[in-house]
């Protein structure tokens, strides 16, 4: 188990330096002075060239990387262009919101998902197989922001139950904070519950055709006891890796939801960073969502090691 971690480790490490070369020169790159872009089309060259130095965008590209990646490895990721802040705390209070939105919708698609797969894979060709495997359907090919709009239309306007958007705060208590981010949460957890049921269902009737679950049978289990005691741990591998990519796009992609019920989240910084020219800022909070969606994928691995112990006895 530890040589296997080791070589996952490895492998986190490279690709974080990989993915932090690319953020870096793909942004800066991209069209646009963010000291033109503050100054306004009629501010003179000097006034430019002075911000540019201020800020610090008059130096090598190469050696703003190195300060750059330098900084964020001891956590100071620079100051904003725009806000003149530092960007460690817009991300602190952004990620207060993100973070928790992602596990709560993470949570409740999970939740839904593994009973609707496995009740959906042990009755197969049933009327209950066909009843889930179109609710799934529908719930894939309807948009996540349609639906939200839909909550918001029946749950916060017509019957009044949840406010349609805004977040009051964590300090208002953590009642108040789970309220806010219900709808947002369930809009985003339906259309990610359904991918999730699919590939369990999916997962659990190939593992149902396998030899060694027709010898359970053959040893007296019944054919429930076969499913719980040998065919949902078999299946949870491609199922494990669905939850990990789910989680990374809740946590970085939820920035349509975030701006439907206006969530001051990592999503509307990155996009309100963009909007700007804040370069700074879009690099850092992207870096960091690549982090944690590289850490995630780690935690995955190591997770396929504990649920089938043959692919430790491999490496």
């Amino acid at each position: 188990m530890l040589r296997y971690s080791l070589k996952r480790l490895l492998s986190l490490v490279i690709s974080l330096a990989v993915a932090s070369l690319v953020i870096f020169f793909v942004i800066e790159v991209a069209p646009g002075d963010p000291a033109s872009f503050m100054l306004g089309i009629n501010a003179q060259p000097d006034t430019v060239a002075a911000l540019r130095s201020e800020l610090g965008l008059d130096v090598p590209k190469w050696q703003r990387y190195l300060d750059w990646l330098g900084g964020m490895l001891t956590g100071d990721f620079g100051t904003s262009y725009t806000y003149r802040t530092p960007v460690s705390d817009m991300v602190a209070e952004r990620v207060k919101v993100s973070l928790p939105l992602a596990l709560y919708a993470l949570t409740l698609s999970t939740a839904l998902a593994f009973p609707a797969g496995i009740y959906a894979a042990a009755r197969r060709g049933r009327p209950g197989d066909m009843a889930v495997m179109g609710a799934t359907q529908l719930g894939v090919a309807i948009p996540n922001f349609w639906f939200a709009m839909m909550l918001v239309l029946v749950f916060a306007i017509n019957l009044r139950w949840f406010g349609a958007g805004g977040f009051p705060g964590w300090d208002n208590g953590v009642w108040a904070g789970l309220h806010a981010l219900t709808l947002p949460a369930i809009s985003l957890a339906l259309p990610q519950a359904a991918i999730l049921a699919r590939v369990m269902r999916s997962s659990l009737i190939d593992i149902l055709g396998e030899d060694f679950m027709r010898t359970a049978r053959a040893k007296g289990l019944s054919r429930r006891q076969a499913l719980w005691r040998h065919g949902v741990r078999n299946a949870l591998i491609p199922v494990l890796t669905i939850i990990g990519l789910q989680f990374s796009f809740l946590l970085a992609g939820a920035i349509i939801i975030e701006q439907v019920f206006y969530l001051p989240g990592l999503g509307r910084l990155v996009f309100q960073s963009i909007s700007s020219r804040d370069l700074i800022v879009v690099e850092s909070v992207v870096m960091l969502l690549v982090f944690a969606v590289i850490v995630v994928n780690f935690l995955v691995d190591l997770a396929y090691a504990v649920v089938d112990p043959r692919l430790r006895a491999r490496t």
